[in-house]
């Protein structure tokens, strides 16, 4: 394939969404997968939530708590983690950390395939 919109860069580009406050996601939808660039600002809190979609997600940079089926895991970069599908998770971040996290999911959210804010 030689099409340039098949070809993306980490730090820029895809469907911006506001999360909460202090997470934003830029969200690069596939066919059959669909990843998002997650932007975790220090002190904030991503809600406990549940999706039909397999997720799994990777630390890129940084540190957070993944809170995952009630249990709460430190993750730091180069750590990764699956969430099966209907299992509640969200997160925090530290007071004094930032994180930079990639989610990846199956098959894609349709929700998140537009600009637009919050978890669904």
């Amino acid at each position: 394939m030689t099409d340039a919109s098949h070809f993306h860069h980490l730090a820029t580009g895809g469907i911006p969404r506001q999360l909460t406050e202090g997470i934003r996601a830029r969200v690069f939808p596939g066919v059959h997968l669909m990843l998002s660039v997650v932007e975790i600002e220090p002190g904030s809190v991503s809600p406990v939530h549940a999706h039909p979609n397999e997720q799994w997600g990777v630390c890129l940079e940084g540190e957070w708590i993944r809170i995952q089926d009630g249990v709460e895991h430190h993750v730091k970069a180069g750590d990764f983690w699956q969430t099966p599908p209907d299992v509640s998770h969200g997160g925090r971040a530290l007071p004094n950390a930032r994180a930079l996290v990639l989610d990846i999911f199956s098959p894609p959210r349709e929700e998140y395939k537009q600009a637009g804010t919050g978890y669904k």
